[in-house]
């Protein structure tokens, strides 16, 4: 059975007769944009004889590709349940620090101590590393300031990253390490 038009989306894989398999890559009210292998091509669904390449399910008239309609079952099914995504193993964390601990010990005895996993305190060094890209990237991009002002928080920015490269021994790979230069 050929496509209608209303039942192409962008990224679906369609079944040409001739010119095979392609990815459809945009639409108008009557023509699908589809890329083949051997081009670009620009179909009116309703006389290119397209099919579906995917798989697809159908239930009491919901009609959508199988993958997401396999995905959001499962997350229904996850959320039902109350489970959460296993996050123990965080990329970018060495993997000797994987499911660690930091444990902070007052020299107050009395005090508990605080125990936080390297997971969690390592996304927050993360978050502090993009941040501050982002603000280096608004110092730069800022009119208001002047070169003088530019240069000066970029010294700070600069110093935060110094004060930052203590945490460099938890990232797994080197070039997402805290830098000074």
């Amino acid at each position: 059975m050929a496509l209608s038009i209303e039942s192409l989306h962008i990224g679906m894989r369609v079944l040409h007769p001739r010119y095979g398999v392609g990815i459809v890559r945009s639409l108008t009210e009557h023509t699908a944009d589809v890329a083949f292998d051997d081009a670009p091509r620009t179909l009116d669904p309703a006389l290119a004889d397209l099919a579906s390449a995917e798989p697809t399910a159908s239930l009491s008239g919901l009609e959508m590709p199988l993958a997401n309609l396999i995905r959001d079952t499962a997350q229904a099914v996850v959320d039902a349940l109350g489970l959460e995504k296993d996050e123990s193993i965080v990329e970018g964390l060495a993997t000797r620090w994987q499911r660690g601990t930091l444990v902070l010990q007052s020299a107050d005895t009395s005090l508990q101590p605080k125990e936080v996993p390297l997971e969690t305190f390592f996304h927050k060094i993360v978050m502090i590393r993009n941040n501050l890209r982002v603000l280096e990237q608004k110092v730069n991009a800022s009119e208001k300031l002047s070169d003088a002002d530019k240069f000066d928080l970029q010294q700070y920015i600069t110093r935060c990253y110094g004060s930052l490269t203590t945490f460099n021994v938890f990232f797994k790979n080197k070039e997402e390490q805290f830098r000074t230069s």
